[in-house]
Protein backbone atom coordinates (compact mmCIF):
# COMPACT_ATOMS: atom_id res chain seq x y z
CA UNK A 1 0.00 0.00 0.00
CA UNK A 2 1.42 3.33 -0.82
CA UNK A 3 2.91 5.87 1.93
CA UNK A 4 -0.67 8.26 2.69
CA UNK A 5 0.18 11.80 3.07
CA UNK A 6 -1.03 13.51 6.89
CA UNK A 7 -3.67 15.18 4.49
CA UNK A 8 -5.04 11.87 3.07
CA UNK A 9 -5.33 10.11 5.75
CA UNK A 10 -7.34 12.84 7.83
CA UNK A 11 -9.87 13.50 4.99
CA UNK A 12 -10.01 9.97 3.76
CA UNK A 13 -10.34 8.28 6.88
CA UNK A 14 -13.98 7.36 7.37
CA UNK A 15 -16.11 5.11 10.22
CA UNK A 16 -15.98 1.61 9.46
CA UNK A 17 -18.35 -0.51 10.69
CA UNK A 18 -18.20 -3.63 8.40
CA UNK A 19 -15.08 -5.82 8.52
CA UNK A 20 -13.39 -8.57 6.40
CA UNK A 21 -12.69 -11.76 8.16
CA UNK A 22 -8.80 -11.56 8.22
CA UNK A 23 -7.06 -11.32 11.90
CA UNK A 24 -4.96 -8.05 12.21
CA UNK A 25 -1.14 -8.86 13.14
CA UNK A 26 -0.49 -8.01 16.68
CA UNK A 27 3.09 -6.27 15.07
CA UNK A 28 1.07 -3.98 13.29
CA UNK A 29 -1.30 -2.94 16.29
CA UNK A 30 1.74 -2.08 18.03
CA UNK A 31 3.15 -0.25 15.23
CA UNK A 32 0.19 1.82 14.97
CA UNK A 33 -0.20 1.74 19.10
CA UNK A 34 3.29 3.32 18.89
CA UNK A 35 2.46 6.51 16.94
CA UNK A 36 -1.09 7.06 18.74
CA UNK A 37 0.92 7.45 21.94
CA UNK A 38 3.21 10.53 20.44
CA UNK A 39 -0.41 12.40 21.37
CA UNK A 40 -0.09 15.11 23.60
CA UNK A 41 -1.24 14.71 27.23
CA UNK A 42 -1.43 17.45 30.02
CA UNK A 43 2.03 17.83 32.00
CA UNK A 44 3.04 14.62 30.16
CA UNK A 45 0.91 12.20 32.32
CA UNK A 46 -0.22 9.75 29.61
CA UNK A 47 -3.10 8.40 31.18
CA UNK A 48 -4.29 5.52 28.99
CA UNK A 49 -4.13 2.05 28.82
CA UNK A 50 -5.01 -0.08 26.41
CA UNK A 51 -6.61 -3.38 26.21
CA UNK A 52 -6.43 -5.32 22.83
CA UNK A 53 -8.81 -8.27 22.40
CA UNK A 54 -9.11 -10.65 19.65
CA UNK A 55 -10.34 -14.27 19.25
CA UNK A 56 -12.15 -15.88 21.83
CA UNK A 57 -12.16 -13.61 24.79
CA UNK A 58 -13.41 -11.23 21.96
CA UNK A 59 -16.26 -13.54 21.53
CA UNK A 60 -17.64 -13.97 25.15
CA UNK A 61 -17.68 -10.29 25.35
CA UNK A 62 -19.98 -10.26 22.03
CA UNK A 63 -22.06 -13.11 23.72
CA UNK A 64 -21.98 -11.35 27.43
CA UNK A 65 -22.86 -7.74 25.77
CA UNK A 66 -25.82 -8.70 23.25
CA UNK A 67 -27.37 -11.47 25.82
CA UNK A 68 -27.68 -8.33 28.92
CA UNK A 69 -28.90 -6.22 26.47
CA UNK A 70 -31.65 -8.27 24.89
CA UNK A 71 -32.64 -9.14 28.66
CA UNK A 72 -32.84 -5.60 29.29
CA UNK A 73 -29.57 -4.92 31.65
CA UNK A 74 -29.44 -0.93 32.25
CA UNK A 75 -26.79 0.79 30.84
CA UNK A 76 -22.86 0.32 33.20
CA UNK A 77 -20.74 2.34 31.21
CA UNK A 78 -18.04 3.75 33.90
CA UNK A 79 -17.52 6.74 32.22
CA UNK A 80 -19.94 9.34 32.50
CA UNK A 81 -22.24 9.88 29.47
CA UNK A 82 -24.10 13.00 30.29
CA UNK A 83 -27.61 14.06 28.87
CA UNK A 84 -29.57 12.99 25.62
CA UNK A 85 -28.65 14.73 23.03
CA UNK A 86 -30.95 17.92 21.90
CA UNK A 87 -31.21 20.27 19.41
CA UNK A 88 -28.13 20.79 16.76
CA UNK A 89 -26.48 17.81 18.25
CA UNK A 90 -29.50 15.58 18.22
CA UNK A 91 -29.71 16.69 14.33
CA UNK A 92 -26.62 15.61 13.59
CA UNK A 93 -26.77 12.26 15.44
CA UNK A 94 -30.25 12.19 13.63
CA UNK A 95 -29.00 12.94 9.99
CA UNK A 96 -26.13 10.70 9.93
CA UNK A 97 -27.99 7.19 11.14
CA UNK A 98 -30.36 7.71 8.28
CA UNK A 99 -26.92 8.24 5.81
CA UNK A 100 -26.21 5.02 7.80
CA UNK A 101 -29.73 3.38 7.14
CA UNK A 102 -30.41 4.60 3.81
CA UNK A 103 -27.30 2.63 2.36
CA UNK A 104 -28.45 -0.20 4.22
CA UNK A 105 -31.60 -0.47 2.90
CA UNK A 106 -33.13 -0.55 7.12
CA UNK A 107 -36.46 0.79 6.70
CA UNK A 108 -37.92 3.13 9.36
CA UNK A 109 -41.02 0.37 10.35
CA UNK A 110 -38.32 -2.08 10.09
CA UNK A 111 -37.93 -3.14 13.70
CA UNK A 112 -35.66 -6.36 13.33
CA UNK A 113 -33.54 -4.81 10.91
CA UNK A 114 -32.96 -1.97 12.99
CA UNK A 115 -32.77 -3.85 16.44
CA UNK A 116 -29.96 -6.08 14.22
CA UNK A 117 -27.81 -2.81 13.36
CA UNK A 118 -28.06 -2.13 17.33
CA UNK A 119 -27.12 -5.46 18.04
CA UNK A 120 -23.69 -5.37 15.80
CA UNK A 121 -22.20 -2.38 17.88
CA UNK A 122 -22.52 -4.57 21.24
CA UNK A 123 -21.00 -7.32 18.69
CA UNK A 124 -18.43 -4.35 17.76
CA UNK A 125 -19.70 -4.69 14.64
CA UNK A 126 -17.82 -8.13 14.22
CA UNK A 127 -14.79 -6.31 13.81
CA UNK A 128 -11.48 -8.95 14.84
CA UNK A 129 -9.78 -6.82 16.92
CA UNK A 130 -11.43 -4.60 20.01
CA UNK A 131 -9.39 -1.84 21.76
CA UNK A 132 -10.51 -0.52 25.21
CA UNK A 133 -9.15 2.44 25.94
CA UNK A 134 -8.85 2.78 29.70
CA UNK A 135 -7.40 5.40 32.45
CA UNK A 136 -6.07 5.56 35.50
CA UNK A 137 -8.73 5.50 38.56
CA UNK A 138 -6.66 8.11 40.58
CA UNK A 139 -7.02 10.47 37.50
CA UNK A 140 -10.92 10.86 37.20
CA UNK A 141 -11.72 13.84 38.65
CA UNK A 142 -9.50 15.67 35.87
CA UNK A 143 -11.04 16.34 32.38
CA UNK A 144 -7.32 16.54 31.31
CA UNK A 145 -7.59 13.09 31.60
CA UNK A 146 -10.55 12.62 29.38
CA UNK A 147 -9.24 15.50 26.68
CA UNK A 148 -5.89 13.31 26.66
CA UNK A 149 -8.02 9.37 25.92
CA UNK A 150 -9.37 11.60 23.53
CA UNK A 151 -6.16 12.88 21.93
CA UNK A 152 -4.83 9.44 21.58
CA UNK A 153 -8.09 7.40 20.54
CA UNK A 154 -8.09 9.77 17.36
CA UNK A 155 -4.43 9.53 17.06
CA UNK A 156 -4.97 5.70 16.77
CA UNK A 157 -7.65 5.55 14.27
CA UNK A 158 -5.91 7.88 11.43
CA UNK A 159 -2.48 5.60 12.43
CA UNK A 160 -5.21 2.60 11.41
CA UNK A 161 -6.07 4.64 8.49
CA UNK A 162 -2.88 5.19 7.15
CA UNK A 163 -1.94 1.56 7.49
CA UNK A 164 -4.83 0.29 5.89
CA UNK A 165 -7.20 -0.39 8.30
CA UNK A 166 -10.50 1.00 9.80
CA UNK A 167 -11.85 1.96 13.16
CA UNK A 168 -15.10 2.90 14.67
CA UNK A 169 -15.06 4.66 18.05
CA UNK A 170 -18.00 3.30 20.01
CA UNK A 171 -19.69 3.25 23.57
CA UNK A 172 -21.87 -0.28 22.65
CA UNK A 173 -18.68 -2.42 23.30
CA UNK A 174 -18.19 -1.19 26.56
CA UNK A 175 -22.10 -0.10 28.04
CA UNK A 176 -22.01 -3.59 29.72
CA UNK A 177 -19.02 -2.58 31.53
CA UNK A 178 -18.67 -5.81 33.95
CA UNK A 179 -18.90 -8.39 31.28
CA UNK A 180 -16.06 -6.34 29.48
CA UNK A 181 -14.18 -5.81 32.71
CA UNK A 182 -14.37 -9.72 33.03
CA UNK A 183 -13.54 -11.22 29.90
CA UNK A 184 -10.67 -8.39 28.95
CA UNK A 185 -9.15 -9.09 32.48
CA UNK A 186 -9.07 -5.11 33.17
CA UNK A 187 -7.85 -4.08 36.71
CA UNK A 188 -9.95 -2.13 38.93
CA UNK A 189 -7.10 0.87 39.41
CA UNK A 190 -8.48 1.73 35.67
CA UNK A 191 -11.88 3.32 34.65
CA UNK A 192 -12.97 1.49 31.02
CA UNK A 193 -13.81 4.84 28.41
CA UNK A 194 -14.24 3.95 25.07
CA UNK A 195 -14.09 1.00 22.80
CA UNK A 196 -12.38 1.02 19.43
CA UNK A 197 -13.65 -1.49 16.66
CA UNK A 198 -10.48 -2.33 14.50
CA UNK A 199 -9.64 -4.59 11.98
CA UNK A 200 -9.84 -4.57 7.71
CA UNK A 201 -12.50 -2.64 5.84
CA UNK A 202 -15.10 -4.64 3.76
CA UNK A 203 -14.78 -2.63 0.37
CA UNK A 204 -18.66 -4.42 -0.22
CA UNK A 205 -20.47 -3.46 3.17
CA UNK A 206 -22.32 -0.19 2.47
CA UNK A 207 -22.26 1.60 5.06
CA UNK A 208 -18.23 1.50 5.13
CA UNK A 209 -18.76 4.35 2.02
CA UNK A 210 -20.46 6.76 4.76
CA UNK A 211 -19.03 10.08 4.90
CA UNK A 212 -20.68 12.19 7.60
CA UNK A 213 -20.92 15.78 6.99
CA UNK A 214 -19.16 18.43 9.13
CA UNK A 215 -19.56 21.48 10.02
CA UNK A 216 -17.28 24.26 8.37
CA UNK A 217 -14.28 26.56 9.22
CA UNK A 218 -17.01 29.34 9.30
CA UNK A 219 -19.67 27.77 11.44
CA UNK A 220 -16.97 26.30 14.20
CA UNK A 221 -14.28 28.93 14.63
CA UNK A 222 -14.00 32.94 15.32
CA UNK A 223 -10.48 34.54 14.75
CA UNK A 224 -9.53 37.55 16.59
CA UNK A 225 -6.88 40.09 15.87
CA UNK A 226 -6.17 38.99 11.92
Amino acid sequence: MPAQTFDEVVLGRRSIRGYLEKPVPRELIEEILTLAMRAPTSMNTQPWHFHIITGEPLDRIRKGNTERILAGEPDSREFRRGEPFAGVHRERQVEVAKQLFGVMGIARDDAAARQDWVLRGFRQFDAPVCVIVAYDRELSGSDDTAFDCGAVTTALVNAAWSRGLGCVINSQGIMQSPVVREHAGIPDDQVIMKAVALGWPDPGFPANAVVSNRKSVDEAARFIGF
